[in-house]
């Protein structure tokens, strides 16, 4: 690469509980530039979370984003006419996106009323160590162990 590397932006921390990984999870969450509403339904999410489990939402948000947080990844690489799947690990940075983008795309997909429901009954399976963003976490380990022989072509 010729140009050097874009600087990292700043992200600013969120209003209520003034955490960065908050603004992160958010950003990931938000359609359209609507950020107030992304907000709103993470807020509400922790909120319902906070009234079904007793516990405090945001530890448990926490813990579940921990949760469907992958270590390593598969990646293809063509050697000498063949395709392999080389698992390798994953820088933190990525490995904290990953885990968010699952969590709301399986979130996304569920079958419940409202978005911040939908949110709030990911996050309490994901925090369990159950449902789907947790299931492809295992498929991605699942993956990489199958494909740990050939860790030695690793770029």
């Amino acid at each position: 690469m010729r140009k050097t590397r874009p600087k990292k932006r700043i992200i600013l921390p969120d209003q209520k509980y003034g955490d960065v990984t908050v603004t992160k999870f958010v950003n990931n969450l938000m359609f359209n530039g609507k950020k107030s509403l992304a907000f709103k339904i993470f807020y509400d999410a922790i909120d319902i979370v906070s009234d079904r489990t007793k516990e405090d939402g945001l530890e448990v948000w926490r813990k579940g984003l921990a949760n469907v947080t992958p270590s390593v990844e598969v990646r293809s690489r063509r050697i000498g006419g063949a395709t392999f799947q080389i698992p390798s690990e994953i820088r933190p940075d990525r490995k904290q996106s990953i885990g968010m983008k699952n969590l709301i795309n399986f979130a996304r997909r569920r079958n419940e009323k409202s978005m911040a429901a939908k949110l709030a009954g990911e996050i309490m399976s994901a925090y369990k160590e159950e449902g789907s963003a947790f299931k492809r976490k295992e498929d991605m380990h699942r993956m990489a162990d199958a494909n740990k022989a050939f860790s030695h072509f690793r770029f």
